[in-house]
C-alpha cells in the first residue's frame, strides 16, 4: 500500500475514524501545529546537555501522540477513543509537568524581562519548542469554533508545557552559558 492514496488531492483529508473534512478544517490546523511540535520537542531533546531534560522531552512527545490522537477524532468518535485502547493525557502527565516546573523554579534560575534567544544552541532549541507549543494551543483553541469539546486536561497540559519549555531554555542559558 503506498503513502500517495491521491484521496487528499482535492483538498480534504480524513479524520482519525474516516470523517472528511477540508485540508484547512481547524482540527487539522490543530494537528499539523502539534506535529511540527513534535519535532521541535525531538529537537531539542537532541541538543540538550542534561540527560532527565532528555527523558522528559521523550515522555513529552509520547504525550503528544496521545494528544493528537483526541485532537483528530470526530466529535462523535471522542467518547469511543480511549474505549478502543488508544492512549489518551492523563493527569499525571500534567503532574510531571507542574513537578518540572517546581524543579526547576526552585533552582532560583535567573531571568530578567524579555528572554533574547539564541545565547546557546541547547536554550534555543527549548525556545523553538515553546514558541511551536504556543502556536500548537491557538490552533487548539480554534477547534472549539467547530463545536468539537476537548477535555480540559489537553487545554492545561498544552498550556504547561510551553511554561516548562520556557524554563528549561533559562535553565540551559544559567547553568550552561554560551560563548
Amino acid at each position: 500500500m503506498s503513502i500517495a492514496t491521491r484521496r487528499g488531492d482535492a483538498g480534504t483529508t480524513d479524520l482519525l475514524r474516516g470523517q472528511r473534512v477540508p485540508k484547512d478544517h481547524p482540527q487539522v490546523e490543530a494537528l499539523g501545529a502539534f506535529d511540527a511540535l513534535n519535532v521541535e520537542i525531538g529537537a531539542a531533546r537532541l541538543a540538550s546537555q542534561d540527560p532527565a531534560a532528555r527523558e522528559l522531552m521523550l515522555k513529552v512527545q509520547a504525550c503528544l501522540v496521545a494528544l493528537m490522537g483526541e485532537v483528530a477524532c470526530a466529535e462523535e468518535d471522542a467518547a469511543g477513543y480511549e474505549a478502543l485502547g488508544f492512549k489518551v493525557l492523563r493527569e499525571e502527565d500534567l503532574a510531571l509537568l507542574d513537578t518540572w516546573t517546581a524543579a526547576i523554579e526552585a533552582k532560583s534560575v535567573r531571568f530578567e524581562g524579555w528572554a533574547t534567544p539564541g545565547s546557546t544552541a541547547e536554550a534555543l532549541a527549548f525556545e523553538r519548542a515553546r514558541v511551536s507549543a504556543r502556536t500548537a494551543e491557538r490552533r487548539l483553541v480554534a477547534v472549539a469554533g467547530t463545536g468539537r469539546r476537548l477535555r480540559p486536561l489537553v487545554h492545561q497540559w498544552t498550556n504547561r508545557l510551553s511554561d516548562v519549555l520556557w524554563l528549561l531554555a533559562r535553565e540551559a542559558e544559567t547553568s550552561r552559558p554560551g560563548p
